[in-house]
């Protein structure tokens, strides 16, 4: 059964990665305190005019979701981690960047919300 609410995600994920995801979500909601959270893709999404960010629990990582704009503004500090355009791989066995997912959420949400007031924000 595919999960409804974030909480319903981070329920069915595997006891290690629980407490991992509940800190990343507490980080998105810190950094982006208007978003609203969704499941989008089957993973945790939060959005503000648009989706912002994406989160999801693998075997041996949490994968991190910032759209290839997040990841570009932010390659220098996400170049330690494997990565892809708009992906990133954060080990579950080393602490999560919580200060870097802030920054990259922040910047997501300057971003979304200068979009939607040039119009250009899909849910307005």
């Amino acid at each position: 059964m595919k999960p409804e609410t974030i909480d319903d995600y981070i329920k069915a994920s595997p006891k290690e990665a629980r407490d991992i995801l509940e800190i990343i979500r507490a980080a998105i909601q810190q950094a982006a305190p208007d978003a609203k959270e969704k499941i989008s893709y089957g993973m945790p999404t939060f959005e503000l005019h648009g989706n912002l960010v994406h989160f999801a629990a693998f075997k041996n990582h949490i994968g991190f979701y910032a759209t290839p704009t997040g990841h570009d503004k932010f390659h220098k500090e996400l170049a330690k981690y494997k990565h892809g355009k708009g992906s990133v791989q954060f080990p579950r066995d080393e602490p999560m960047p919580l200060e870097l997912i802030s920054k990259i959420v922040k910047f997501r949400v300057r971003e979304n919300l200068a979009k939607a007031k040039r119009g250009n924000s899909p849910n307005l």
